[in-house]
């Protein structure tokens, strides 16, 4: 059966971006706001505009009027929407009847006006005013036995000032249970890089890529997640630079990409390519292919050195700098090429090819995102990166280094301020010094930990700085009736979410300025700052009227429930409130690489904060880089014992998302028209299984740690022939979180394992084929 003949699936042509992306951009715009209002996007990061709220790519110093692209024009627009849900709404609709409605309806109604709180009497969400929201929130919280009972959720959409507030009053409160979007994406970089090179970051800048000899891309998806990546790949391209990418699927931005701001390409020019190389490895065979690269790496070294030329390793490097090479090296003899090739899914010469590559450039870069990190083995993973970066010293150099993908725009600034659950003892020291609070000393709970105690009966509150917390971590089942168990629930939203509609008994809805909008306080028009995947720091204006003038800013929000909460409080939170510039003098009373943040911010682009590694000071306990030997344990086996015909599925995005937020239900670059109901997989492996493409399947996960008391399957897929590794299948996220376990996850780091997830495809109860498409405009109706 060909792909046409399936509905809503089919085959795209053309390259990433070009007149697709142009027109997929008009479309956005036209379904959420008026034309007066779309020139909201020339202030798109700007100097004197807002900051994207989308991915973290940072903004090139000489930047253009155009610094947005097709997902972030979707993002402003879905946020700028003339859209509203009222209190009227709310009225109309219980909370019974909007659970039965999907998460792209539920978004689509646009911005929330009011602080609300949920009747259970009525089923129905009513108004209530602020001062009688905080002091319900206030109330709980003070009620609960230990403070260590309440989680305070954060997403990495907050900004730096309204993040450092948040872990303020938390700690002042007296928990440090900080639950964070990074426990869910690059907590394994987090755990991982301070153990090798002594800080969580990457350590190269936008620049850097114009000096690199070499780019490895491993385990992300550029024209989705961070498509201004794609103009730096492209320029990269142009002037011969391989681009090596790593990844199971064949992903159109990393193989083509036409630039809409080179108006020759888009008309007569071709589009350039991206990956020189493309290694499409078995999902989960990261970590072999880089033992692969670095065991023929030495090998080649050797033959080198006995020929009496120097070796490619750069020995000086790791003499001076590093710990742990003999270990390393001797752990690659002891792995024998057919295990690597085995668990990699890549021949030998494949990767000698890629190390070749490698040993040739003076100068690489190494990208990598959730393909990496979102495994039971995801921080052995990024180790293996830096080992093989630290082989030839490539790490703190100009146009050489590690570069984490970080998702939203400020994820890595959240953690820089302090929303962490393992605060450093000097960072409370800090606060102590600072505030006259007392801080607490206990580990606090991560992701996983905060819906395992809410589940139990541990934690009875959780407060949510945006974010949709129940339907983006794993398995479903167990996460809504966490929340629904719960004594208090408040959400700080710009939009409405399923996470909203699990009630419990005193839940709150509260609306907050999305970064578009004007934010003015008792001392005027305010701006607040962010960090991007660089460790650059700039301000973000919105200038757009709220779209409610009941709305209050996060930072607002958050003072507002501290002074409820904690009536004796050593804070002035109202006088943080009426001036940004004094919450950011207090985050650089406390971190020394924010000196004079207030002057440094107010330079176009801002600035960049420190980063040792990049400079080669290694701020590890023995002082030196660590060479950290692959866990041979990340690799025992993830499927039950009595699985057959066992596949590997990660869950991945579709083109018309951003992490939970489906903006439609197309993807565009894979073939996808108006459904998500599908399973990428090789057709091979279909047929072994007695399948083909447009067969309906049910999808059982079969891990071996899993111990629910019910199969976790999800039913009636559309299997879809696709070019994915052999052994390897693909589905959306969070439609296929049902098979994920919570506790399938990396024990290093606490990151779900979304993409090590062993499952057999059965032919659906009843057979058939894929018959049924949701077009978005029924969808929305």
């Amino acid at each position: 059966m060909s792909k046409k003949d399936v509905p809503g699936i089919g085959e795209y042509g053309g390259p990433a971006g070009g007149w697709g992306a142009l027109q997929a951009v008009a479309k956005a715009l036209r379904g959420e706001m008026s034309t007066r209002r779309t020139t909201i996007l020339m202030q798109v990061n700007q100097p004197e505009g807002f900051d994207c709220p989308g991915c973290a790519w940072p903004d090139p110093r000489e930047g253009s009027s155009f610094e947005f692209c097709e997902n972030g024009a979707k993002a402003v627009s879905w946020e700028a929407t003339n859209k509203r849900v009222t209190p009227e709404f709310f009225a109309k609709h219980s909370v019974s009847e909007l659970w039965g409605r999907d998460d792209f309806q539920l978004e689509w109604e646009g911005r929330l006006t009011h602080p609300m709180a949920y009747n259970p009497d009525t089923d129905h969400y009513e108004p209530v005013s602020w001062d009688e929201a905080f002091r319900r929130i206030g109330a709980g919280l003070r009620a609960l036995p230990d403070p260590n009972m309440a989680e305070f959720y954060a997403s990495g959409r907050a900004s730096n000032e309204a993040a450092f507030l948040y872990q303020l009053f938390v700690r002042e409160y007296g928990t440090n249970n900080f639950p964070d979007c990074s426990n869910m994406c690059h907590e394994a970089t987090s755990v991982g890089l301070p153990q090798a090179i002594g800080v969580g970051k990457g350590t190269v800048t936008l620049e850097d890529f114009d000096h690199c000899d070499a780019i490895f891309s491993f385990g992300h998806n550029p024209g989705t997640n961070h498509p201004r990546m794609l103009g730096t790949l492209r320029a990269a391209s142009l002037r011969g630079a391989p681009i090596v990418v790593f990844n199971p699927l064949k992903e159109r931005s990393l193989e083509r990409f036409k630039s809409p701001q080179h108006a020759l390409e888009m008309t007569v020019g071709k589009a350039v390519p991206i990956a020189s190389h493309y290694y499409q490895l078995k999902i989960g065979g990261d970590a072999a292919a880089l033992k692969g690269m670095m065991k023929a790496l030495l090998a080649m070294d050797a033959a080198l050195r006995a020929g009496g030329a120097g070796g490619l390793l750069d020995r000086d490097f790791i003499d001076e700098h590093t710990l742990g090479f003999a270990e390393l090296v001797a752990d690659l003899d002891a792995t024998s090429w057919e295990e690597i090739e085995q668990v990699a899914g890549l021949s030998r010469a494949s990767l000698e090819e890629a190390a070749g590559i490698y040993a040739k450039a003076k100068r690489v870069i190494v990208c990598y995102g959730m393909g990496i990190t979102q495994h039971r083995h995801g921080t052995g993973n990024v180790q293996q990166l830096m080992n093989l970066l630290l082989l030839r010293g490539n790490i703190g150099r100009e146009g050489a280094g590690i570069c984490p993908l970080r998702g939203h725009s400020n994820v890595q600034g959240d953690r820089t301020v302090g929303i962490t659950e393992i605060p450093s003892q000097g960072f409370l020291n800090a606060l102590e010094r600072v505030f006259g609070i007392k801080a607490p000393r206990d580990k606090g709970h991560g992701a996983v930990e905060a819906i395992e105690a809410m589940h139990a009966g541990r934690a009875r509150a959780l407060v949510c700085l945006g974010g949709n917390l129940p339907l983006a971590m794993p398995d479903p089942q167990v996460c809504f009736e966490a929340m629904r168990r719960l004594d208090l629930s408040v959400h700080i939203a710009t939009k409405l979410n399923r996470s909203h509609l699990m009630v419990c008994k005193n839940t709150l809805l509260l609306p907050c300025l999305g970064r578009t909008e004007l934010d003015v306080q008792a001392g005027g028009p305010q701006s607040v700052t962010v960090e991007d995947s660089m460790s650059m720091v700039h301000a973000s204006r919105g200038t757009l009227q709220p779209a409610s003038p009941l709305l209050k800013s996060e930072p607002a929000i958050v003072a507002g429930i501290a002074k409820a909460t904690l009536p004796d409080s050593k804070i002035d939170w109202d006088a943080f409130i009426a001036d940004y510039n004094r919450i950011r003098n207090a985050i650089e009373a406390v971190f020394p690489d924010f000196d004079d943040y207030n002057e440094r911010v107010r330079v176009p682009r801002g600035f960049r904060l420190d980063s040792p590694a990049a400079r080669r000071e290694w701020r590890t306990p023995s002082g030196k880089a660590h060479f950290i030997v692959f866990d041979s344990q990340d690799e025992r086996p993830l499927a039950r014992p009595d699985a057959r015909d066992v596949l590997v599925l990660a869950t991945v995005r579709s083109h018309d998302q951003y992490n939970t937020t489906i903006y439609g239900k197309n993807d565009r670059y894979r073939g996808i028209t108006g459904r998500r109901d599908v399973i990428f997989a090789n057709a091979a492996d279909l047929a072994e299984r007695g399948l083909e493409h447009g067969d309906l399947v049910d999808i059982e996960a079969v891990a071996a740690h899993d111990n629910a008391s019910e199969p976790r399957i999800v039913r009636n897929f559309v299997a879809v022939a696709f070019d994915i590794a052999r052994g390897s299948v693909a589905a959306y996220y969070p439609e296929a979180n049902a098979l994920v376990a919570l506790a399938n996850f990396d024990r290093r780091s606490g990151t779900p394992s979304y993409k090590s997830v062993p499952v057999v495809l059965r032919r659906a109860a009843g057979g058939g084929k894929a018959s049924h498409v949701d077009r978005e405009e029924d969808a929305a109706a």
